[in-house]
């Protein structure tokens, strides 16, 4: 996901993408351990986009600050 589309969301939505993010990380580490992961990627993907995300949240509360 790109940072454009984090810039765009309100602040409920981005949240709550947060959170979806953090459970998507945790699931595919789950898959990874089991053997079941189909490509190592998605693990790399979710990573930088909960990062992206987390960036965004602490750019908002540092402007308003």
């Amino acid at each position: 996901m790109k940072m454009k589309l984090f810039k765009e969301m309100s602040d409920e939505e981005l949240a709550r993408q947060i959170e979806d993010l953090k459970k998507e990380k945790f699931n595919l580490r789950a898959q990874s351990r089991a053997g079941q992961l189909e490509s190592p990627a998605k693990i790399r993907l979710a990573r930088r986009d909960l990062a992206r995300a987390l960036t965004e949240l602490n750019q908002r509360t540092a402007a308003k600050a």
